[in-house]
């Protein structure tokens, strides 16, 4: 089975620091619901692991979370791809949960769910904390340069020992294509 982790927030919609509210703030990045697509196409099964604070903040609740996925998994679908499934941590950077990234347990949960190992697969992330997470169950980080990934990039640049890409729809076509 060929799976693929990507982060949502920075990496297939837009991203901001007041956080994404509402059906109305999803908007995706250009190319990542094609991107999303293509991997479906060729086979891998797309996982969504995400930071989702937001919640526990007040600033939106499970049910509007819901709304904006279904918007996400519609518009993928359109383009006759799918989303395999959404994992998502509610819970505050003060919460101390297993689920929230950097910690690896939404990882450790597909690996339950799915019953494979994360040994290699791919894991595209806009952050650092996308970063650790993935290679905590040693799978193949993927930097993009969207979302907070050129902020990561220049913090971090002493870490980067990794692919870093433009966008999704970039890394997507680098793996692909064998050129990661």
């Amino acid at each position: 089975m060929k799976l693929i982790i990507l982060d949502r927030d920075g990496v297939i919609n837009e991203d901001s620091d007041q956080y994404i509210k509402s059906v109305d703030e999803w908007i995706p990045i250009p190319g990542s619901i094609e991107a999303i697509s293509k991997l479906s196409k060729n086979n891998y099964k797309v996982i969504i692991i995400t930071n989702q604070s937001g919640i526990s903040r007040g600033f939106y609740e499970h049910k509007t979370l819901a709304a904006m996925h279904n918007k996400m998994c519609k518009l993928v679908t359109q383009f006759n791809g799918v989303i395999n499934a959404i994992f998502y941590c509610p819970h505050g950077p003060a919460d101390n949960c297993n689920c929230r990234k950097p910690k690896a347990g939404l990882f450790k949960r597909v690996e339950q769910v799915f019953n494979v190992s994360l040994e290699n697969v791919y894991c595209i992330g806009d952050s650092y904390r996308d970063i650790l997470a993935a290679k905590q169950c040693k799978g193949k980080p993927i930097l993009v340069k969207t979302g907070k990934g050129e902020l990561t990039l220049k913090e971090q640049k002493k870490n980067i020992n990794f692919p870093v890409y433009k966008n999704l729809a970039q890394a997507v076509d680098a793996i692909l294509s064998n050129h990661v």
